[in-house]
């Protein structure tokens, strides 16, 4: 992730919750029906960006820390949640996470790993701060949507430009084999695509779900 990722991002913040987005809406379903364990767990957050995803985990979950670099996005996300046990940590995912090892039941990256270079990295710190047994669940765009142009981007809403987020396309195998390298064991791969699209209409988004042994 790199700075001009993060402003990207702040400036995204004021209208990310506004506009059309198919992508951010079957992100928010993909995790809401994959049978994650959250109900009463400590949850680990990955790029909570507005609160999407953070107010449904909040609404199950023992403890919720979230986590993102964007401060304009951590700015509305705090707008929309403030329960007491949700505490919103502005950090690069690059760096070690600011959180304790083994005391994580679940952790949850949405939309994040194609803003990253190098994954293995951030598996390597999902095993640490998980729990034997916890969980760690990927949500991100899917390569084949990438490899056809597919990228994060907006309109911004002072300039009207459309801007393309910096990105980095990563082939099924890293998403799977970076885990497995990890010492992660593969429960689940997922592809999604929203209902209402045309027969023969690739993939937009692919899932991940491991498990710590």
């Amino acid at each position: 992730m790199s700075e001009n990722v993060a402003h990207a991002y702040d400036r995204w913040s004021t209208s990310y919750d506004l506009e059309p987005n198919a992508t951010r809406d079957l992100d928010a379903l993909a995790l809401r029906t994959s049978d994650l364990p959250v109900t009463g767990a400590a949850v680990l957050e990955i790029g909570c960006g507005t609160g999407k995803n953070t107010e449904w985990l909040a609404s199950q979950a023992l403890a919720v820390t979230a986590m993102d670099f964007s401060s304009g996005m951590l700015a509305r996300a705090r707008q929309r949640v403030s329960a007491r046990h949700v505490c919103f940590v502005e950090h690069d995912v690059r760096d070690a996470w600011p959180v304790t090892s083994s005391s994580i039941d679940l952790v949850v990256g949405n939309l994040v790993l194609e803003h990253v270079q190098h994954m293995s990295p951030l598996y390597a710190e999902a095993v640490r701060v998980l729990r034997p047994g916890g969980t760690l669940f990927w949500c991100e765009l899917h390569p084949f949507r990438q490899w056809r142009g597919g990228q994060a981007h907006f309109t911004a809403a002072d300039t009207r430009e459309v801007v393309q987020v910096s990105a980095y396309t990563h082939p099924v195998s890293d998403y799977v084999n970076d885990g497995i390298g990890a010492g992660l064991t593969l429960v689940h791969v997922g592809e999604w695509l929203e209902d209402e699209a045309a027969p023969g209409t690739l993939p937009r988004l692919l899932s991940v779900r491991f498990v710590k042994r």
